[in-house]
């Protein structure tokens, strides 16, 4: 099971390192990239859609991180807000049942 896996995954890899391939050898047109402000030096296009691609990954990741931090961060705090409370309604229960006299 774990050689069909392995063989699998190998497989994949070769796949996508071809379409890689031969997506750059059909895409080797020189472009310039003007940004309004400023203007990128020539590159084949595939250079560029493929930093480009890279480049949203990135940034998708670096953003999901932040928001797993900030959720964590949030989780922590309302499981200790549980936490106290919790505690301070046993001691409520406890305190009405004493007998006052």
């Amino acid at each position: 099971m774990r050689f069909i896996k392995r063989l699998l995954v190998v497989l994949l890899v070769v796949l996508v390192l071809l379409v890689g391939i031969l997506f750059t050898l059909h895409n080797m047109t020189p472009v310039t990239i003007d940004l309004i402000f400023v203007t990128l030096p020539q590159a084949s296009l595939s250079l560029w859609l493929l930093g480009a691609f890279a480049l949203g990954g990135f940034v998708g990741v670096v953003l999901s991180s932040l928001m797993l931090v900030s959720l964590k961060t949030r989780l922590y705090y309302l499981n200790k807000k549980v936490v106290s409370t919790r505690q301070e309604l046993n001691k409520l229960r406890t305190s009405g049942l004493k007998d006052p006299a």
